[in-house]
């Protein structure tokens, strides 16, 4: 007589916490979002941050608060900040860092993204 052990079913993780996210939030960036949040009546669910075509270049990034994820987004946790990212910006953004940066010239945020192949004179879109 044989007897078979089969090892013990893996759980199931969901993809966002399978893995690192695959862009990046500086703490000043969520800092600085979780402000701005702060002041919207009523208060978002969230921040989308996407990237649209236009631009000199071809494509620019878009940041917008939402009330609810879409139905085809990918949702990140950034401690308790949620981020939604839809399918299609989300393979030009993976590997992108999100900073928020102040100088004496302007203050916004930054995106350094390793794909982009090359950028319009005012930095403002880009293309891969």
């Amino acid at each position: 007589m044989s007897t078979t052990t089969t090892a013990p079913a893996q759980e199931q993780e969901t993809p966002q916490t399978e893995k690192k996210p695959p862009l990046e939030l500086t703490p000043q960036a969520i800092a600085k979002v979780r402000e701005i949040m702060a002041t919207q009546d009523p208060l978002p669910a969230g921040l989308r941050i996407g990237v649209v075509g236009g631009g000199c270049s071809g494509f620019q990034y878009s940041m917008a608060f939402e009330n609810q994820s879409g139905m085809m987004d990918k949702i990140f946790h950034f401690g308790d900040l949620k981020v939604f990212v839809d399918a299609t910006s989300l393979m030009y953004l993976k590997g992108c860092t999100v900073d928020y940066v102040e100088t004496l010239e302007a203050a916004g945020f930054k995106f350094d993204n390793p794909q982009v192949k090359s950028t319009c004179g005012c930095g403002s879109s880009f293309s891969v």
